[in-house]
């Protein structure tokens, strides 16, 4: 038996040990063994996770003619050892140490791909060797390009060790001039590639650009139909580089997944996921580079990991819109344990395509660096869903330069009153409840602690669907810029929230909210003219 990395921060503090088998017998190997401690004080009901268990058999992808020299292209070899351990009815596939480059994998049920110490599995850069497939992306069905690593309805699968997966993204994503020094976006531009008109966004090629231009909808191309004009924006098709659809018992262990063409993790309509122990990272600048997205997924254990991001860090999805609605999948019964989210958009985040629904999520003791915004839940119209029940605990975070807390029902775009981009009201029609109209509620959040932040919390509800149902407790936010905003919310109680603003004075604003209270003050309705009080 050869040991897996023990699990990083909370598994490795509960000493649990991972194995995998090898040889050529059929005994079953052992799995991580995941404490019931990480079922302790949960405020839902829900059955514990599966874990894959995998039989005491592997075989190396060197058998079938894998090279470590950085040049040959081994994807055949990856193809082949995952073939024939399939073919045994399961077992690992072992990557030794060295500098391995390879075409898209693909996994098949009962496989446990396992890195060893000092592998790296590098993705080529040749682009004509992902094919175009049909897909989903942000919340949409689409075509993309497959992805470096797949499953498509697997059972029992994993990717485990102590190697490193690189997306070698930087062959497909644009860049924002923005996001880059001066000599870093001199040397960027000189390397090749194209600049769009404004000369403010570096594309890799014609057809990134050309693909870009087609998008009206995020980054989903619109009237791009025969397989030709598909071939033409290739180069924009970027990637997720792990894509598991409707996929059961699915371990992700130790491994450093890195670079990744657009998000890096996606696992969609999967159930019985467990992370433990991975590293996710990316560079700031990339766009789109979320670290982990878990979409309409039931029964999910994210433990003692790390993500580092370009975008948003951990992020809880269910599909975008009408499409999202029909699907009609929830992401539901996850636990966030024990993490580190290092950059990002948004530490622990909701949404936007969250049109399935999101229930039953409990976050616990994570800690967030210099991400954008702490907490973010954000959703906007046209989207529909529900968000509800959902327990944030235990949260420490610092040099947050936005929101430590946003719940904004109008992402993406201005809201009236107090909550638009210039904080100028304005009048608008409001528009009935309709099956399109996104929901806050039942959302319990404390024992949070926050240094450095912009605004501390901000409440941006539909004047037809407040924010409803908002409890904080044991909230201390210091050195703000500003303090506590609250627009369009209904039943909010704040306890035992204490926020040190920098420039003094009223730090609580609301405006159109109904049955708030604060500490001892209870406030039944305020009108839609912001008022300023002091906690």
């Amino acid at each position: 038996m050869i040991k897996f990395n023990t699990l990083r921060h909370y598994l490795l503090s509960v000493g649990i040990a991972t194995f995998i088998g090898t040889g050529t017998t059929k005994a079953q190997a052992n799995t991580p063994i995941i404490p019931d401690d990480v079922y302790s004080n949960l405020p839902f009901q829900m059955t514990k996770v599966q874990q894959p268990v995998f039989p005491a058999y592997s075989r190396s992808i060197t058998e079938f003619g894998a090279t470590a020299d950085g040049t040959t292209l081994n994807t055949e070899a990856f193809a082949q050892t995952i073939e024939a351990v399939s073919r045994q009815g399961g077992g690992t596939v072992i990557v030794p140490a060295g500098l391995w480059l390879t075409g898209p994998i693909v996994l098949k049920s009962n496989i446990n791909l396992h890195l060893e110490e000092n592998a790296l599995v590098l993705f080529t850069a040749d682009h004509t060797q992902y094919p175009i497939i049909k897909t989903s992306f942000e919340g949409l069905e689409t075509r993309r390009c497959q992805s470096p690593i797949s499953a498509n309805g697997a059972e029992n699968i994993a990717i485990t060790g102590k190697g490193v997966i690189d997306g070698n993204g930087d062959t497909w994503r644009p860049v924002k001039k923005s996001k880059m020094t001066s000599s870093q976006w001199n040397k960027l531009v000189a390397s090749g590639g194209v600049l769009n008109e404004k000369g403010d966004i570096w594309y890799p090629s014609e057809g990134s650009i050309k693909g870009a231009n087609a998008c009206k909808d995020f980054n989903v191309p619109e009237g791009i139909e025969t397989d030709e004009e598909w071939a033409s924006i290739r180069d924009w098709l970027r990637p997720v580089l792990l894509s598991l659809i409707k996929c059961k018992k699915v371990m992700l262990e130790g491994v450093t997944f890195k670079n990744s063409p657009s998000w890096c993790l996606h696992p969609l309509s999967c159930e019985d996921l467990t992370i433990t122990g991975i590293s996710v990272s990316n560079p700031w600048y990339s766009q789109n580079g979320d670290a982990l997205d878990i979409e309409s997924c039931n029964r999910v254990l994210v433990l003692g990991s790390s993500f580092d991001a370009g975008d948003d860090g951990i992020c809880i999805k269910s599909g975008k819109d009408e499409s999202g609605r029909l699907r009609g999948e929830p992401c539901q019964n996850v636990i966030i344990r024990n993490n580190v989210v290092l950059h990002g958009h948004g530490g622990f985040v909701v949404g936007s395509e969250m049109s399935g629904g999101v229930k039953n999520i409990y976050v616990d003791n994570c800690s967030f660096l210099g991400t954008d915004v702490g907490l973010r839940f954000k959703s906007t119209r046209g989207r529909g869903g529900v968000v509800e029940n959902i327990h944030i605990n235990n949260i420490n975070m610092i040099n947050i330069p936005n929101e430590a807390l946003i719940f904004d029902l109008f992402y993406g775009g201005n809201a009236p009153g107090e909550g638009n981009a210039s904080g100028a009201p304005k009048e608008e029609v409001v528009p009935l409840v309709t099956e399109e109209t996104p929901a806050f509620r039942d959302i319990f959040i404390k024992n949070v602690t926050a240094k450095n932040v912009g605004r501390a919390v901000l409440f941006n509800g539909l004047p037809e669907m407040p924010i409803k149902n908002i409890f904080l407790e044991n909230v201390t936010i210091s050195d703000a810029k500003d303090g506590v905003t609250l627009n369009r919310a209904e039943n909010a109680t704040l306890k035992n929230v204490k926020v040190i603003t920098t420039k003094g004075g009223d730090n609580l604003k609301m405006m159109g909210v109904t049955n708030i209270t604060v500490g001892d003050k209870k406030y039944e309705k305020i009108g839609n003219k912001a008022e300023s009080y002091k906690f």
